[in-house]
């Protein structure tokens, strides 16, 4: 029986609470991505309409099985776990030249998973290699029950290349605009469920089924970067996980963080809440030489704001927030770095913020000419490495939960994921420390790219 099946046998018609989701909905070098194994990711299934929605079981295993397939095991060097990991883009670079020129696109896993960093804390500049070089901690990786690469000991996921390929690539974008995705009900939905909701004066279980009708399926808009990548896909997928705990429509994964639901004792004053994940960094460290840089932070925290309807279905911000709605906020930026583990695709997601924030300090500070290196594979817009489309994420199914709270209400919610990249890059502070650590970790002359 599911979940919606159990609770509308478990009150009173006039007892129920209906929670209305409005639900936001790897690249590889070479191959196609009509397999399964390519619609997935982070644990949620984008189909080939762009449908976004959970797996089935039965479908999980076949992506973790194709992950496995597929699996090597990391080096000893790069399976042990270590404080500071370092990867230079100069030599990325050049293997990822080599792999093209061969026309063996498929990249060791090493350059794949960019040697199991799991955050990006330090840039350091190195001119007289010519390299820029990414560090923080790493381990070794595997694949998780649900396909996810992520590391041995850890379970958080590890950078990928391409993902910080389009973090370079679209860096502009990300000046200009920001990059950012929203799911969120059409204006015609929202109208039609207001229609829906005046018809009906008292609640009934029926009514679940018109109310994911009426609203019919949420608009998936992405900003920023290209529709068909994998950076869009793993922001899309971060928000509807982020909505379906919050919604109560999956169980929170980790202990004190209820859903949304769960806390409301009475009708919160506003029925539409709207969350959504933002960067979280403190100022970014940097040496007097403007050779060495550390970010510092958490990396995303959840925000929120009440909304409100417009007679022609528009929607717009009060600046205003329940509390509720602002402690199930809270509580999630709290509750962050397990949830990068109980679901790796939040780590994901952070592991995109970084790689954005770096990129944008890069570009910013113009690292490349200071250290003399140039990638145009890597960080132009206009490179001749090409990677692979996906389908794009276009929509997700409405979704209703229903508990028991004493009185009936119809509450919606929407957001999405904003990086501000650039705006973090902008606030820095000078610090020895960041220039003796660049200093004792300087690579040796004709190191490896990690």
């Amino acid at each position: 029986m599911s979940k919606r099946s159990k609770l509308i046998h478990a009150a009173p018609r006039w007892l129920w609470t209906a929670a209305v989701l409005a639900l936001l909905s790897s690249v590889t070098w070479a191959g196609n991505n009509h397999g399964f194994a390519f619609r997935s990711v982070g644990g949620v299934l984008i189909n080939a309409e762009g449908v976004v929605g959970e797996p089935t079981a039965t479908e999980t295993a076949l992506t973790r099985k194709s992950a496995l397939e597929k699996f090597k095991e990391p080096a000893a060097d790069l399976a042990q776990p270590v404080e500071l990991r370092m990867f230079s883009l100069r030599a990325a670079e050049e293997a990822i030249g080599k792999a093209n020129a061969d026309l063996a696109y498929e990249l060791p896993d090493e350059i794949k998973f960019m040697a199991g960093l799991q955050r990006i804390q330090y840039i350091f500049v190195y001119p007289e290699q010519n390299d820029i070089v990414l560090a923080g901690p790493g381990e070794g990786w595997k694949i998780d029950a649900k396909g996810n690469h992520v590391g041995i000991t850890t379970g958080r996921p590890v950078l990928r290349i391409e993902d910080f390929i389009l973090a370079m690539r679209t860096v502009d974008n990300a000046r200009q605009g920001g990059i950012s995705v929203s799911i969120d009900p059409s204006a015609e939905g929202r109208k039609r469920l207001d229609q829906l909701l005046s018809a009906h004066k008292t609640f009934s279980a029926d009514v679940l089924d018109k109310i994911e009708k009426a609203l019919g399926p949420q608009q998936v808009s992405i900003h920023g970067i290209p529709t068909t990548s994998r950076f869009a896909r793993t922001l899309v997928a971060s928000d509807y996980k982020m909505k379906r705990i919050a919604m109560d429509l999956q169980e929170s994964p980790v202990k004190g963080l209820p859903s949304y639901i769960d806390m409301l004792k009475s009708p919160p004053d506003n029925m539409m809440p709207r969350w959504w994940m933002a960067c979280h960094y403190e100022p970014i460290a940097k040496g007097k030489d403007g050779l060495s840089w550390e970010i510092r932070g958490q990396g995303v925290k959840v925000l929120t704001e009440d909304e409100i309807v417009e007679k022609d279905g528009s929607v717009k911000g009060t600046g205003k927030a329940n509390p509720v709605a602002q402690k199930w906020a809270d509580l999630m930026t709290e509750k962050y770095d397990e949830l990068s583990v109980k679901e790796p695709i939040f780590g994901e997601l952070r592991n995109l913020m970084d790689m954005s924030v770096a990129a944008a300090l890069i570009a910013k500070e113009d690292l490349l000419a200071k250290a003399g290196c140039q990638l145009p594979l890597i960080a132009d817009s206009s490179s001749k490495l090409g990677v692979t489309s996906w389908v794009a994420p276009r929509f997700v199914d409405t979704q209703c939960s229903a508990t028991k709270r004493g009185r009936e209400y119809i509450i919606t919610a929407s957001g999405g994921v904003e990086i501000a990249s650039w705006q973090v890059a902008e606030k820095t502070v000078e610090s020895a420390d960041v220039e003796a650590i660049r200093s004792n970790a300087a690579p040796k002359s004709g190191s490896l790219y990690w």
